[in-house]
């Protein structure tokens, strides 16, 4: 079972692109850190601060601002994300989140799509508001 989730962005491809890989520029809208520029290949470890988490991920692919492709651990389970981005118009973009890995024999598996979704909605709300209006301070508010 995958898990969607889409926005558009009114920013060019190049520029959402640069917020996932730059370690410089993931804080503003997801994690607190990334440990390196996200490239295939390459092992990243994103830090939260503000929930005291360590998140360790695998970059298996990456397109220069089209694709991104990582598989991160979850309880059980491993998940496979694919962020693509489709400029639609010189500053207007697209970005798709599809993850997937989730075992439908999992007793919580309908809770953990659920929680999953609001948790791609939540980070790509935190992106559009950091890329379109330079808003940095939303991406440790969602509460559980």
């Amino acid at each position: 079972m995958n898990n969607v989730t889409k926005f558009s962005i009114s920013r060019p491809a190049h520029e959402v692109f640069e917020a996932f890989v730059d370690p410089a520029k993931i804080g503003n809208f997801w994690f607190s850190t990334s440990s390196d520029r996200w490239e295939a290949g390459k092992s990243i470890t994103l830090r939260y601060e503000e929930y005291n988490a360590t998140v360790a991920i695998k970059v298996t692919e990456v397109v220069l601002n089209q694709k991104i492709v990582f598989v991160w651990e979850g309880p059980g389970e491993e998940h496979v994300v694919t962020i693509t981005l489709q400029e639609v118009e010189q500053s207007r973009t697209v970005i798709e989140v599809v993850e997937s890995g989730f075992s439908q024999a999992d007793p919580e598996y309908v809770s953990k799509l659920v929680d999953n979704k609001e948790g791609w909605v939540f980070v790509l709300s935190c992106l559009k508001a950091y890329l379109e209006f330079g808003v940095k301070q939303l991406r440790a508010g969602l509460v559980k």
